[in-house]
């Protein structure tokens, strides 16, 4: 009888322990701004048959154009899309952020302003609805503004005259640099900032390659272009040391 009571409570033990274990948070970044291929994969990394993506524009200011053009880019896929906009009235918005961000399956969020959205983030505390949606296993994603977001810091356009460094949220202990080839002051500018330790090391992103993490770890990387690849830099023996990052090309 002891055994089998040991048996039991052992069985009991494992299935409380399954039902509790954390689901994998997975973050995907790329470089640029949205694609048609980008979303593809993102809808792929939730292993959902149609699942629910939501797109957030804030850093581009809720921009009708954009915001078109993201339903555009869905058009034909397999998703079912949606937009969550901060220019708001109360009257008209009956839902929470954390009600809107932790219903769906994945969020994906546009280039603009990172400045600006990290500070609409904070004031509206979006960033913790987005927290909760992360530690739920809700897959996060985007380019330019919509990477650098996610890192500790990195190299950002959202102050006049010159590219300066802007503090993240900090989901991935690393630091960032989109855009890292097309625009040509990124890159030794990117340098320059892990040399002199203003940055930590990190991972950069030509416009149409990206990275997977898991559970804050890289687990592979991406790309839409042969030619086009994401990079870890950091520094070794007082010099920067820049390693491409293995990817697939997905067709």
């Amino acid at each position: 009888m002891k055994h089998l009571l040991l048996a039991i409570t052992l069985a009991l033990s494992s299935a409380s322990f399954a039902q509790t274990e954390s689901p994998d948070k997975t973050l995907f970044v790329y470089g640029g701004q949205v694609t048609r291929e980008f979303i593809q994969y993102t809808a792929d990394l939730t292993g959902k048959e149609k699942p629910k993506i939501c797109f957030l524009p804030t850093a581009n200011g809720d921009n009708p154009y954009y915001i078109n053009y993201w339903y555009e880019l869905c058009a034909g896929l397999e998703v079912v899309p949606s937009v969550m906009e901060v220019w708001i009235n109360s009257p008209y918005q009956s839902q929470s952020w954390e009600e809107i961000l932790t219903s769906v399956d994945a969020i994906i969020v546009g280039g603009g302003n990172t400045l600006n959205m990290l500070a609409i983030w904070q004031a509206q505390e979006i960033d913790q609805a987005l927290e909760k949606a992360y530690e739920k296993g809700i897959v996060l994603a985007g380019g330019s503004a919509g990477s650098l977001c996610w890192f500790e810091g990195g190299t950002t356009d959202s102050r006049p005259q010159e590219l300066s460094i802007v503090e993240g949220l900090a989901y991935l202990p690393y630091s960032h640099c989109p855009h890292y080839t097309s625009e040509e002051s990124r890159r030794p500018l990117y340098h320059e900032n892990i040399l002199s330790g203003a940055l930590s090391p990190g991972y950069a992103c030509d416009d149409r390659a990206g990275l997977v993490f898991v559970n804050d770890r890289l687990s592979h990387g991406m790309t839409l272009d042969e030619n086009q690849h994401s990079y870890f830099v950091t520094v070794k023996d007082g010099e920067i040391v820049e390693e491409e990052i293995e990817a697939k090309v997905m067709e």
